[in-house]
């Protein structure tokens, strides 16, 4: 189980604002597999320009770092790789938001995200098979092994939840079946 200051943190305000959002990363991993120590928690979210406001409203200074508003703006209109960060001061730990692009993979992955109960308060996660092959793509992008470990952990713990057509049809799609095949051997 990720250590719950991240989602008490970085989660429940956005789910207070209604910010359309779906946890990924290691914390949605290590929830549909094995724990692992982590201090940050990514995020794809659909932002408008007009809601930068609304992410300095869920993470008020001094208590966190927001980048400036003209930072926000820059990556949420991005067409590719948006990314901006906020951290809390106290912990130093971090959330990773990423603008969704209005590609088909994200778009799918909000259609079918799941829910999770965190203390009687529902959160929305990521599917399995968007979470497996982002992994896939930071793995062929950087090499880590521990999106490997992440990937064959959900495999064994979650495998039964994993629609394995639409994972091979994503797979395909953005182009990391040597990467698949790696994570399978």
């Amino acid at each position: 189980m990720p250590e719950p200051d991240l989602i008490e943190l970085f989660v429940l305000p956005l789910e207070r604002l209604q910010v359309r959002y779906m946890i990924s990363g290691s914390v949605a991993a290590m929830l549909y597999g094995e724990p692992r120590v982590t201090n940050d928690i990514d995020f794809a979210v659909f932002l408008r320009t007009q809601d930068t406001t609304l992410i300095a409203e869920a993470y008020p200074a001094p208590e966190f770092y927001v980048p400036p508003q003209e930072v926000l703006l820059a990556e949420i209109v991005r067409e590719r790789g948006g990314q901006f960060n906020v951290i809390h001061a106290d912990s130093s730990l971090k959330a990773d938001f990423y603008p969704a692009t209005r590609d088909e993979f994200n778009a799918w992955a909000f259609r079918n995200v799941r829910k999770y109960n965190f203390k009687n308060t529902p959160v929305r996660l990521s599917p399995p098979e968007y979470v497996i092959v982002r992994k896939l793509e930071f793995f062929r992008e950087g090499g880590s092994e521990k999106h490997v470990r992440d990937i064959r952990a959900m495999l064994k713990i979650s495998g039964e939840l994993i629609d394995r057509s639409a994972l091979a049809e994503w797979v395909q799609r953005q182009g990391v079946e040597a990467q698949w095949k790696l994570v399978q051997g």
